[in-house]
């Protein structure tokens, strides 16, 4: 299970959970990919290009796509390039490899005072008891956002 505490900037904390890394890569690609924005992809130029529906022998390729052909003649055209909007820069492509994990929760993070993002029960349940953000007056209602959700989660018992 993974667990989502967000805070934003004004108003109530909020908590929420993903099955797996693929259930929490797919909710927050349904939150997050809006108009031209993309949470993380990994393609080729060539990928890419053929994407777009073009080869790169087609006549009009370059000219549709001069920053495919840019990043292929840098790279190569089956060199895997990665792209992470909210992480990196938005449109950036960079060969240095980007998980999926981490441009998912930098996309979560966006536009939030602060986002805790925990990929087990234990993880979760121990930051519960120990993490200072869901101390007193201000962690209360990020702490009851978590434990509501460990709960219907069954990772702990509702003991009140």
């Amino acid at each position: 299970m993974i667990y989502v505490v967000e805070i934003p900037h004004q108003g109530r904390a909020s908590a929420w959970f993903a099955f797996d890394r693929e259930d929490f890569a797919r909710k927050v690609r349904a939150a997050k990919e809006l108009g031209d924005r993309t949470v993380f992809a990994a393609l080729s130029p060539r990928q890419r290009l053929e994407a777009a529906g073009l080869a790169p022998e087609s006549p009009s390729a370059r000219a549709e796509q001069p920053g495919i052909f840019e990043h292929a003649e840098r790279h190569g055209w089956d060199t895997v390039l990665y792209r992470a909007d909210y992480l990196l820069s938005p449109g950036v492509w960079q060969a240095e490899p980007v998980s999926e994990l981490e441009a998912c929760a930098a996309a979560v993070a966006h536009e939030r005072e602060v986002c805790r993002v925990y990929l087990s029960d234990e993880t979760a349940v121990a930051a519960l008891y120990r993490d200072p953000l869901y101390d007193g007056r201000d962690g209360f209602y990020a702490h009851m956002a978590l434990r509501e959700q460990l709960i219907a989660m069954e990772a702990i018992s509702d003991d009140l």
